[in-house]
């Protein structure tokens, strides 16, 4: 496994945003309702192993939605080489 490129020592070479802004705002306000919703939820009710496995899921999922949307970058979009169309450039 190779290192990732840096700019400088210390630091990680800034991601291409490879999400449309409509797509970042709906990721945002979907990963922070789900977060939100899954700390309510472990807070509150007691539940059996499986319950608290969903919630936890829950709250990863949401964690995950609002980081990609708030940096503009899908690592899975990224691999799969998907480039929404507001970012193609028009040759």
């Amino acid at each position: 496994m190779t290192a990732p490129t840096t700019h400088r020592p210390g630091t990680f070479a800034w991601r291409t945003v490879n999400i449309s802004p409509a797509e970042r705002a709906g990721r945002v306000l979907m990963g922070l309702a789900a977060t939100i919703i899954a700390i309510v939820l472990l807070a509150t009710a007691a539940g059996g192993a499986l319950a608290v496995v969903l919630k936890v899921l829950l709250l990863l999922a949401g964690l995950d939605l609002l980081v990609t949307g708030a940096t503009g970058h899908c690592p899975l979009y990224a691999k799969l080489g998907h480039v929404p169309r507001t970012r193609r450039s028009r040759t």
